[in-house]
């Protein structure tokens, strides 16, 4: 997320009928990830930052046990969705030099924990800004066509799925946090902002030749462990005027989404709603077999994330499993997985 601008996946404008009438995938070469630590897979590891997750006990129920840089206990709802596609099952960071471009060939992430869609945000940890991963597509996109030829890599850029997850940190890590932007915008101005820093992004995807893209939606993010916490008026409550903030701002994307596809020539370009989804687990956790939805598997479980984690691990949960939240931010493995598989379920019943 980010925080967490979270990230899971609907298709509906990437699924074609077969000549039976059922449903059948639309052919995605690789899957290609922008946003932050809803979607970071070890990018935060090559770079000067705090926000980091590049040791345990992130990473404790990975295939191998070890931290990937992924905020984390296992593996995060991209990963899910490019093995749901048939591609590998876990998506690697970009800027992990051990890797050839014939590995990145199928999927990629240029995310970076902690960013956001201002600038701004990404200046409070020092992270990837989202104009910096642009950049890092483009080089990614060069490198294809060295590695591949011009038709092979044409082919990947232009029937790969991009999916954007980002947005939160501008919120809880900026504008509520931080002065700047309060004295500048009023909220609703603050979303228009953002909002076109994001339609500037997408166009500039598909100026590179991307068409199918999903923008993912913000979460309940007043619903965090670490947004109760530090809610003034209603101390370990959710804090219902982000919810209601995350509502406004996932309503105006849809709008914008529904804009840019009449715009653009050739865009698929779709919403992807994980609010509705954390919202229900939170308000009934055993429903879906949690036990604890209000903290983090992580130290108290309260405040913790990123290094505070790596700090209190004699208060780590033994089983993530039953926790929503991993860390005081970032969800478990198990909530990215039901997040995915809602929402690809969801998806394929539309399209039915």
């Amino acid at each position: 997320m980010s925080p967490v601008g979270w990230l899971v996946l609907l298709l509906p404008a990437l699924l074609r009928r077969g000549s039976s009438g059922v449903a059948a995938a639309g052919k995605v070469p690789a899957v290609i990830v922008f946003g932050d630590s809803s979607v970071d897979t070890g990018n935060n590891n090559f770079i000067p930052t705090i926000a980091r997750s590049n040791f345990w006990p992130y990473g404790r129920d990975y295939a191998d046990g070890l931290p990937t840089g992924r905020f984390s206990n296992g593996r995060l709802a991209t990963d899910f969705i490019s093995e749901a596609f048939g591609l590998p099952p876990c998506i690697p960071a970009y800027l992990d030099t051990n890797l050839t471009i014939d590995q990145l060939a199928s999927g990629v992430s240029f995310a970076s924990a902690a960013t956001g869609l201002d600038n701004a945000t990404a200046g409070v940890l020092s992270v990837i800004t989202i104009g910096e991963q642009l950049q890092y597509f483009r080089e990614y996109k060069e490198r294809l066509r060295i590695a591949k030829g011009e038709a092979e890599a044409g082919e990947i850029i232009g029937e790969a799925l991009y999916i954007w997850s980002i947005g939160t940190n501008d919120f809880i890590e900026n504008y509520y946090n931080l002065p700047e932007r309060r004295m500048q915008y009023t909220v609703a101005e603050y979303e228009a902002y953002l909002l076109g820093l994001a339609e500037s992004a997408i166009r500039d995807v598909h100026s590179l030749g991307g068409r199918k893209m999903d923008f993912t939606g913000l979460t309940p993010m007043g619903c965090l462990p670490a947004e109760r916490i530090g809610n003034r008026d209603n101390p370990g409550e959710c804090n219902e005027d982000y919810n209601a903030v995350a509502r406004s701002f996932n309503g105006k994307l849809q709008g914008l989404a529904a804009r840019l596809n009449k715009d653009l020539p050739g865009l698929q370009l779709v919403y992807a709603d994980t609010y509705k989804i954390l919202a229900s687990v939170v308000d009934k956790p055993a429903d879906y077999g949690f036990e604890n939805a209000v903290q983090g598997c992580c130290g108290t479980g309260l405040f913790e994330a990123g290094y505070f984690c790596s700090l209190s691990t004699s208060l780590l949960c033994q089983n993530a499993n039953k926790y929503v939240f991993f860390d005081a931010i970032h969800p478990t493995e198990k909530m990215y997985k039901i997040m995915a598989d809602t929402v690809m379920n969801t998806t394929l019943n539309v399209f039915l």
